[in-house]
């Protein structure tokens, strides 16, 4: 059985842990999911640190949210800092999944990228879960995006 850990926060305007766990146990029906939901970003890395030492969980997604201030922004710098030392400290993956409300003027068009890229990294944490880590490389290079549309590559 699979034991994967979701982190996210209740600064967040969407509850994208929801749909994040709705493609796990899509894709991996006996999966163990242990949420844990934090205040802000700055909470998120131990958080994860905790699921994988604590909770033996073999991969963690995080779900972030980042206002539209510099302080917000340093906020997230802290964060992807953070999360980066406890993947190097635990060895384990950790996949950020963060949207900026500055992505988007319209609520309506941050809620889809939310959700879209909630999901597209959703999947992308049960391929390297299910396959290993050759699972996403003939993605390599393919320009391909979370949110948005896919840019393609500059060349094939």
């Amino acid at each position: 059985m699979k034991k994967i850990g979701v982190v996210d926060t209740t600064f967040a305007r969407v509850d994208m842990a929801s749909e994040v766990i709705d493609v796990i146990k899509s894709s991996i029906p006996d999966a163990k999911i242990v949420r844990y939901t934090v205040p802000g970003i700055k909470d998120i890395p131990v958080a994860a640190k905790k699921l994988i030492e604590e909770e033996g969980c073999e991969i963690v997604i995080t779900l972030g949210w980042v206002g539209k201030t510099l302080t917000d922004k340093l906020s997230y710098l802290a964060l992807s800092i953070g999360l980066i030392n406890v993947q190097l400290m635990t060895n384990r993956h950790i996949i950020d999944v963060t949207v900026h409300e500055d992505e988007a003027e319209d609520e309506k068009e941050l809620y889809r990228i939310a959700i879209e890229r909630s999901r597209k990294h959703a999947e992308n944490l049960v391929a390297l879960l299910t396959k290993g880590r050759e699972a996403l490389t003939k993605k390599a290079g393919k320009g391909i995006r979370q949110g948005y549309p896919d840019v393609g590559p500059i060349r094939e």
